[in-house]
């Protein structure tokens, strides 16, 4: 007996749609390793229509007055909350993430953040006229920058399209955002969504593979492009995007370090760095993957972190009881499953190290130590649930250890000491330093990194800013 897939479509101009040759690609929810559904797999005609249709829509969308932006905006974010147990069964299908947790983790600040940007569509500042020369007044326009190219990841399908589509349509541009072929159900969804809400060609979804995203990026309408992913192909985009001097806004990898000193609390340390670094299967360029724990605590903290992931539980995404679902794709799984099978002779898996299950893409909370800082595993991205752990001698130690990367997103330092905090907070190299705390984030404030992590803020009114461009206008006063 063969189960019929679901068809996914694109949106385009107010409109869905099937790719224009024809083409599509099976969906395959990751907690059974079966395809579920099909989904365009978008060529150059699919592209030059949406990037069109957004072309078209800009000049009226653009004119439009902030408050009126915030009235739609304000609109969206109520129709997520009304449609939030479908975008949950939709994310949950996508990614096998926990029905309970994504209904308490991410439809909340999703909605949330829809309405920070609606507050932001009307607090657009900029610096007061002036007369700097004389018999001249000059004034600053802050306008959008027009078409938004946008490329969302796996991880977060949802939510990261709110943080790209959200300030983009707060500050008057219009979109073209395509989510990853892994994951097209919910950015499909979404599209519904807003359709019934904003004029049509203001916001266009693209489903495909790479190549469509590489065509959105090079094709001659957006003024911008914008993606979250891998290191290797925000590079790809940026160098795509200097052919055109394209505006760039990049979130990337990282390798967030956790640095434990020997005066913090350590169950309650170990308690939320275990969440902070299983939750999502470990699937976020935040999440705690890199503990540098004071020699002193060293041996007690990991036979307490090793414990506490023998006691998180990954299954089903119906199971209340589980803190993560399967990690997203078969190939995810197997570069997790390689980290760990190329360990060096030195390290010593204390938690975890293997697949769970039959089917699907379920890995278990595992536990690394006695590593060196230029072992492949302290280096590079694993994005999967697993936590390395080095034992460090001093805070200078801590600090050359935790900066010798080449990532710099998010970091935590767990100390009791005040000033300690605040010299860690100051040297260390990334975007975000939380202290005695990890993974928290809120709309107010900023998220985006420094070196390979990329450049550019989501959230906050940084994040906003980024969605703009700024013109000065001199007047003559003896016209």
């Amino acid at each position: 007996m063969t189960t019929e897939l679901r068809r996914l479509r694109n949106y385009i101009n107010g409109e869905f749609r099937d790719a224009a040759d024809g083409r599509t690609i099976e969906v395959v929810n990751p907690a059974t390793g079966a395809a579920y559904a099909t989904s365009p797999l978008s060529g150059q005609a699919d592209v030059d229509a949406a990037m069109d249709a957004a072309a078209a829509a800009f000049p009226a969308w653009r004119d439009t007055t902030p408050a009126e932006r915030q009235k739609v905006l304000l609109k969206i974010a109520d129709a997520f909350e009304e449609r939030a147990e479908d975008l949950i069964a939709a994310e949950s299908e996508n990614t096998g993430k926990p029905l309970g947790l994504t209904r308490s983790e991410e439809i909340p600040p999703m909605v949330d953040q829809i309405r920070f940007f609606a507050g932001a569509a009307r607090m657009l500042e900029g610096r007061s006229a002036g007369e700097y020369m004389e018999g001249m007044t000059s004034i600053v326009r802050r306008e959008p920058v027009g078409v938004c190219a946008q490329v969302a990841p796996w991880n977060y399908p949802m939510m990261m399209a709110v943080w790209k589509f959200a300030p983009a349509l707060a500050a008057g541009n219009t979109v073209v955002i395509k989510p990853s072929d892994t994951t097209p159900a919910s950015t499909v969804l979404i599209a519904e969504i807003i359709g019934a809400i904003v004029p049509k060609g203001v916001f266009n979804v693209l489903c495909g593979d790479r190549d469509t995203g590489r065509a959105m990026v090079e094709h001659p309408i957006p003024a911008m492009a914008s993606i979250t992913g891998s290191v290797r192909a925000g590079m790809q985009v940026a160098e795509s995007a200097a052919k055109d001097v394209k505006r760039v806004h990049l979130e990337l990898g990282g390798k967030a370090p956790v640095v434990v000193f020997e005066d913090t609390d350590i169950p309650k340390a170990v308690e939320d760095i275990a969440v902070a670094g299983y939750f999502n299967a470990g699937q976020d360029c935040t999440a705690a993957t890199r503990v540098l724990v004071h020699e002193s605590i060293h041996d007690e903290f990991v036979a307490a972190l090793a414990k506490a992931a023998t006691d998180t539980k990954t299954g089903a995404a119906d199971d209340e009881d589980v803190l993560y679902g399967p990690l997203n794709n078969a190939n995810q799984l197997k570069q997790v499953s390689g980290f760990i099978e190329r360990l060096p002779a030195h390290a010593k898996v204390e938690a975890g190290g293997h697949q769970v299950g039959e089917k699907g893409y379920f890995y278990a909370a595992t536990v690394v130590s006695g590593l060196k800082q230029d072992d492949e595993i302290i280096q590079k991205e694993v994005f999967g649930p697993v936590i390395t752990v080095q034992s460090f001698r001093d805070e200078a130690q801590a600090l050359e250890w935790a900066n010798g990367v080449e990532y710099a997103l998010a970091s935590s330092v767990w100390t009791k000491d005040h000033a300690r905090a605040m010299r860690m907070s100051k040297n260390l190299d990334f975007g975000c330093v939380w202290i005695n705390t990890h993974i928290p984030l809120v709309a107010e404030m900023p998220h985006g990194g420094f070196k390979k992590s990329g450049y550019g803020k989501d959230l906050s009114s940084y994040g906003f800013d980024d969605y703009t461009r700024i013109k000065h206008v001199m007047t003559s006063l003896d016209a």
